[in-house]
């Protein structure tokens, strides 16, 4: 796909602020949960669902609408995803109930899904070169980095301000814009077609099982993992799975070839990442129950107090990733990012229920930073093996793998950390005491998974080969790899 140099960065530019609009919106809602439930009535059960309901469309879908791109062009599906979004965000905000606002916020699911599976690979066909494409995925890494600082800030300003339907409301004028200046910058592409792959038996395994087991995870915090709720839909869930995957590898025309797993670089950074992001997310979400539960802090202090990791990721990711990538190449610096984010969960294990925050809490928050590494690393590395016609599919497949990671995450290590506290709380100890225990157990355990993917990261991943063109690319990988 030939595009202008200028036309390509103006397009990265739209796909960032796509990317910047759905993860705003994800760490945006979090602080606004206590007025929402208060204003609109949502019980505690309920609550849950004001994220529950965005998290399940969201993962569920991303295969599918990655496979869609490639079939019937990814600009489509990206174009279509935003105006969903944008028009469900306009109907969360101006919710007068909890059944609206789920509704709505299901749609977001629907719009945010459709729009980021094809990003990555809209990216990596606009970028060939791959020292341009490394600076393009820092860029786009850096937006998201961005979205969860401000998102995180900007939620307490919102709602403390003004109110929190507003948290929704901003991202009208973002969505208008992005679309606009899609039809003009993004290239047209007409994909191959239905018939290419339309395997709607295919489409409809994967997505029920995938919607199943991240609904199945969610609910795990309030049924325990032993549950009989929790061991049927899983192993209902597993059986879509196992189905689907017999069907990709007898249909003639299937929505996940499965050649693209023969790739190291795809399967090892898709595992890589659903590792390091169920520790990376959460440690957001624990750090945050921490300062705010046991320190005290309120709702913008606690987004103040994470803002230096935000801005670190974001800095290293922009201005230091696609450099560092280039001379030791993409693998060697995931490693880097990794150890880094190993230090800094090994650190907050020892954190005391009396913590000062630049003694204890801020060296963790610069050495989360190493994650502005990490992310960029495993996009290039996760992309490496497929082909251009698959593109659509392995953005697809590689964001399902991280929504799917950090519902795992916080699923695992939101419960260890319950019980913990309440092993604590019956042997005597006091309440502060209790959850700081827990605390500590889940970023044990969070660094045990950052431990499995530095692991992978060296022993699966193999460093990318230059970037092969010429009139047969569409069908050749878009950077060779070593098969498995």
């Amino acid at each position: 796909m030939s595009y202008a140099h200028t036309s390509r960065w103006t397009a990265l530019g739209v796909l960032s602020a796509a990317g910047l609009m759905t993860i705003l919106d994800g760490s945006i809602v979090t602080v606004a949960m206590p007025a929402i439930q208060q204003d609109l009535g949502f019980s505690p059960a309920e609550l849950s669902w004001i994220v529950n309901a965005y998290l399940i469309p969201f993962g569920g879908l991303l295969l599918l609408a990655g496979r869609l791109g490639d079939l019937i062009g990814r600009r489509t599906i990206f174009l279509a995803g935003i105006v969903i979004f944008t028009l469900a965000s306009l109907l969360a905000g101006a919710a007068t109930g909890p059944g609206l606002l789920i509704a709505a916020r299901f749609l977001q699911g629907v719009g945010s899904a459709l729009a980021s599976a094809v990003v990555l690979g809209i990216l990596v066909t606009l970028f060939t070169d791959p020292a341009e494409r490394g600076k393009a995925i820092a860029v786009f890494s850096f937006t998201g980095a961005t979205g969860a600082s401000i998102g995180q800030v900007l939620g307490g300003v919102l709602t403390d301000a003004l109110s929190w339907p507003w948290i929704f409301f901003i991202n009208a004028p973002i969505g208008v814009v992005t679309v606009a200046l899609a039809l003009r910058a993004l290239p047209a592409d007409r994909g191959r077609g239905l018939a290419a792959g339309a395997d709607v038996t295919g489409a409809v395994l994967v997505t029920a099982g995938l919607m199943l087991g991240i609904y199945t995870v969610v609910k795990v915090e309030e049924y325990g993992w032993a549950a009989g709720h929790t061991l049927g839909l899983g192993a209902v869930s597993l059986a879509l799975l196992a189905a689907f995957v017999v069907r990709q590898a007898t249909a003639k025309a299937p929505l996940m070839p499965l050649r693209i797993l023969r790739s190291r670089n795809v399967a090892g950074a898709n595992l890589a990442q659903m590792l390091s992001l169920s520790g990376m997310f959460a440690f957001q979400i624990l750090v945050a129950l921490y300062m705010q539960r046991v320190l005290g802090y309120g709702a913008l202090e606690t987004g103040l107090a994470m803002l230096p990791a935000a801005v670190g990721i974001g800095s290293i990711s922009l201005f230091a990733s696609a450099r560092l990538s280039a001379r030791f190449g993409a693998r060697t610096v995931l490693v880097a990012g990794l150890a880094l984010l190993l230090a800094a969960m090994l650190l907050l294990t020892r954190i005391p229920v009396d913590a000062d925050y630049v003694t204890h809490l801020l060296p963790a928050m610069v050495l989360i930073s190493g994650g502005g590494l990490v992310l960029p690393g495993l996009a290039t590395l996760g992309m490496s093996g497929a082909r251009e016609s698959d593109a659509g599919l392995a953005s697809g497949l590689f964001n399902t793998t991280q929504q799917v990671g950090m519902a795992i995450g916080v699923a695992v290590l939101s419960t260890m950390a319950a019980s913990r506290t309440g092993e604590l709380l019956a042997a005597g100890a006091g309440q502060a005491a209790a959850l700081t225990g827990g605390y500590r157990l889940a970023f044990a355990i969070s660094a045990g998974l950052l431990l499995a993917a530095f692991a992978v990261a060296l022993l699966v991943l193999r460093r990318p080969a230059p970037a092969t063109g010429g009139p047969d690319s569409a069908t050749k990988p878009l950077e060779a790899t070593t098969a498995l």
